[in-house]
């Protein structure tokens, strides 16, 4: 069964819970069962030899959980004679033996069910005469990895996460991110180490501190099985929605992975791995979320801790908390002496440029940029996730960058690069293709300055696309075509995103137009400051001050002075504006006749109805 055939069937369920449950309920049911279904499959084929080695270490006086786990291959296990199937053959107390199957599970499971809250829509059902209905659906499918996949199922779930987040007015994006974004930033993250991951039996960490289902770390595990299936990735994360928190937990479960490395909880105010450092770590936080929930607790650690905590750097504003994700990931970063570290994030636009020299934002960029640690920005196109159509960019930031990176920061505009999807996902109308990503990730691995080059027919209508990068010579157009060019992908010193904010000061004047000069204190004797004629300059760092100042303000205001206790340094990274390409206006002549000819055949039009 395919994706969307899998999808359709499960959410065919809705129509058993139709008028006992609102839609927005309807993933209260569907999901738990689902994932009970996934599990009862993955057991089925060793269940009568964990029951065989249960009964035998019992007699033995042994505890048996090591050898059950060994029997049923997997990191859980379920010691009930009962599973989906059997459960069908007594109706009259499904309710009962459905909690018993449930409690015979290992204590991970059990905890995911916890999670979802799983009795209390047991009673709900069971109240509503549903139970046996819905339990019979799930049973009729059979959802084993080896008929469904784990690709299949973490996008079904996805899927299911998105239409039950659309019922109810949620966010769908704060659950999960689109896979080829995802696989985009794990290419980013591995492709500069393919030497290394390619070694036999190398073993290397990852963590997501906004682990939603745990795409991230899902579709990182399947890239390096695809290129190294000896090496091995530990996986960790955290997630905040219980629903999101049980599925991940179940997906890691049956990949293998130690269930005990996802944590639930806020990663902001209650740090689940706080001694943990990472090799690689992705996140996408939700985008302009107001941190005041969680702001007793940051400022405190902020306060108390300074750098030797995960906020040194500074706070962003109480309305968006995204550039506290990315402080708590460079405080995971390992050691560069014990390897260093290499992360991705997704964020908005604002933590680019909002806030002015001296502000929470500004200091943290400026952490970020003065400590040489951010490799790239690559702005994404639009309308690529499924709670919102605005501009994303993902920054990649390691402080173990190899020599040719160091002191420089690489931006990649990828906003070109999509195909529209053939039906939309809620504000998701783009997608990145393979070759999309595959330019993307050779920009960035080979540290490329590159233009676009657009091949145009005579109407302006896009007939071809080329990759240029420096050096090379711009493809030739075709009779009657052109070539528009725009940058690509540009390389910058970090010292290009600082600048020094000056305040210029002009001088007060009395009612007959003399300067009034200071009686007392440090400006006794000097020109008092009008603060009414008040103004600030912004010089950036590789331009002498004195230098901008006689050229840009002494000619217009020969009477201003700068105030230089005032001056802040500040920093933000003003993307678009790197990428801007001046378009001309078309000639004045060649719009009036465009004007003309439409006017014409308007009038024509006019003197046929009138006649």
């Amino acid at each position: 069964m395919n994706q969307q055939a899998l999808s359709s069937f499960l959410w065919s369920v809705a129509d058993i819970l139709r008028g006992d449950y609102k839609q927005a309920d309807y993933g209260k049911v569907i999901l738990p069962f689902t994932v009970l279904r996934r599990l009862d499959c993955v057991l089925s084929p060793t269940k009568d030899a964990v029951l065989a080695e249960l009964a035998t270490r019992k007699a033995q006086g042994m505890n048996p959980e090591p050898f059950l786990l060994r029997k049923a291959g997997q990191t859980f296990y379920n010691t009930s004679d009962l599973n989906m199937k059997t459960l069908m053959g007594d109706q009259d107390n499904i309710a009962a033996n459905l909690y018993s199957y449930i409690q015979a599970f290992s204590p991970d499971v059990r905890d995911i069910f916890e999670r979802f809250e799983f009795s209390a829509q047991v009673d709900r059902l069971a109240k509503a005469g549903l139970l046996y209905q819905v339990a019979e659906k799930f049973a009729q499918i059979d959802l084993h990895p080896d008929r469904v996949d784990n690709l299949q199922m973490g996008l079904v779930f996805e899927e299911l996460i998105r239409r039950f987040a659309e019922l109810s007015n949620e966010t769908a994006g704060e659950h999960f991110t689109p896979r080829e974004v995802i696989r985009l930033m794990v290419n980013l993250m591995f492709v500069e180490d393919d030497d290394v991951l390619s070694q036999p039996g190398v073993v290397r960490t990852i963590y997501d501190p906004t682990a939603g289902t745990g795409g991230m770390l899902s579709v990182a595990g399947e890239y390096l099985n695809e290129h190294n299936d000896a090496a091995s990735l530990v996986m960790f994360g955290q997630e905040l929605n219980p629903e999101s928190y049980a599925i991940c937990k179940a997906d890691m479960l049956i990949k293998g992975q130690d269930v005990s490395n996802i944590i639930f909880g806020n990663t902001l105010s209650d740090d689940g791995h706080p001694a943990q450092k990472f090799d690689y770590m992705l996140s996408n936080p939700p985008f302009g979320v107001e941190w005041k929930k969680v702001e007793k607790a940051v400022r405190a650690e902020h306060e108390r801790h300074g750098f030797n905590g995960r906020f040194g750097p500074g706070l962003p504003r109480v309305s968006d908390g995204s550039l506290l994700f990315l402080m708590h990931l460079l405080a995971k970063m390992r050691p560069a002496k014990d390897g260093g570290s290499r992360f991705g994030i997704v964020l908005n636009g604002s933590p680019l440029f909002t806030g002015g020299a001296g502000s929470g934002e500004s200091e943290i960029r400026r952490y970020v940029l003065v400590n040489d640690l951010v490799e790239a920005i690559i702005a994404l196109p639009t309308d690529m996730f499924y709670n919102t159509g605005i501009a994303t960019y993902v920054w990649v930031l390691s402080n173990r960058k190899p020599d040719h990176r160091k002191g420089q920061v690489q931006l990649i505009d990828g906003s070109a690069f999509w195909q529209k999807m053939r039906k939309s996902l809620g504000s998701k109308r783009k997608e990145m293709g393979d070759a999309d990503i595959a330019t993307i990730t050779r920009l960035f691995g080979g540290f490329h300055e590159a233009q676009l080059a657009r091949v145009l027919d005579a109407s302006g209508k896009e007939i071809g696309r080329h990759v240029v990068l420096t050096g090379d010579a711009p493809p030739v157009a075709p009779e009657e075509c052109r070539v528009k060019l725009a940058p690509l992908a540009r390389i910058m010193p970090n010292a290009a995103f600082g600048y020094r904010q000056i305040t210029v000061e002009r001088p007060l004047r009395d009612a007959a137009g003399r300067v009034v000069l200071g009686e007392r204190g440090k400006l006794k004797g000097k020109p008092q400051p009008d603060s009414s004629l008040r103004d600030t300059e912004t010089v950036p760092l590789a331009e002498d001050v004195t230098t901008y100042f006689k050229r840009e303000v002494l000619p217009h205001a020969p009477d201003a002075w700068i105030d230089a206790e005032k001056t802040k340094v500040g920093y933000e990274i003003p993307f678009n504006r790197h990428f801007y390409v001046f378009e001309p206006p078309r000639p004045l002549a060649e719009i009036d006749a465009e004007l003309a000819g439409v006017t014409a055949r308007i009038q024509a039009m006019l003197a046929e109805l009138s006649a």
